[in-house]
């Protein structure tokens, strides 16, 4: 039997600080060699936090690694997490994930079903349970809808107001029609701008979501499944799960 992941430090007083936001986890509580989930979870509850509170701070500790990210002009536009799942969530716990991702994203979104593979969707939002070559993963992704089209424009505004001003120059019309450049230039500079105080946090947030959302899915996938539930092979899920 393989041996039981021990916590560090540092990473204990990160579990304690996710489970409860006002309260830290202090180097003092744990021992040099470290301390168990279930260790953990007895001191959890020796000051109020619930034991599937700490569960889920731990799983998205282990999660937790930059997720992919496609940039445009160094901006991220879109973000991508997969997860390996334990095994494929029944009838009840896809319905249960679903109702977190409706919370978590603030989205009612649209369920559906094809094969082996459930799926919820909300615009470019969208979340998949599918089968793998050695089991299940959950895949969440999402791109930013108008990201790439700002960046575009403020591009094509940028190169239109130097071109505009190498022909002005070349004319010897530039003081009389300089303000057609700089209005070109503004306008790109602006798009361009707003994209670049916008999407770092925009990436981040998504970012963080998706990582709670996997965290509880490891945690609510890493119990047996009841007896009677149907596995994800079972009855396609419809919309008003």
């Amino acid at each position: 039997m393989p041996d039981e992941r021990k916590y560090r430090d540092e990473e204990i007083a990160e579990i304690f600080e996710a489970a409860a936001a006002a309260r830290r986890g202090g180097g003092a509580l744990s021992p040099a060699e470290g301390m168990t989930l279930a260790e953990l979870q007895a001191i959890g509850g020796e000051v109020g936090l619930a034991p599937e509170r700490i569960a889920e701070a731990a799983a998205a500790l282990d999660l937790r690694r930059e997720a992919a990210r496609r940039s445009d002009f160094g901006m991220p536009v879109s973000v991508r997490r997969t997860v390996d799942l334990p095994r494929a969530p029944t009838d009840r716990e896809w319905e249960m994930l679903v109702a977190d991702l409706r919370e978590t994203f603030n989205a009612r979104g649209r369920v559906g079903s094809a094969g082996g593979i459930r799926e919820w969707n909300h615009g470019n939002l969208h979340a998949y349970v599918e089968p793998t070559a050695t089991g299940y993963r959950l895949r969440l992704g999402t791109t930013k809808g108008n990201a790439l089209a700002l960046n575009r424009l403020g591009a094509v505004s940028l190169v239109a107001a130097l071109a505009v001003f190498v022909l002005l120059v070349l004319s010897g019309q530039l003081p009389d029609e300089f303000m057609i450049p700089l209005i070109f230039a503004a306008m790109g500079s602006a798009a361009l701008a707003f994209n670049a105080l916008r999407l770092p946090a925009w990436a981040l947030e998504r970012e963080e979501q998706m990582e709670l959302v996997a965290a509880r899915a490891r945690v609510l996938l890493g119990a047996e499944p009841e007896p009677a539930a149907v596995a994800i092979g079972g009855a396609p899920v419809g919309e008003g799960s």
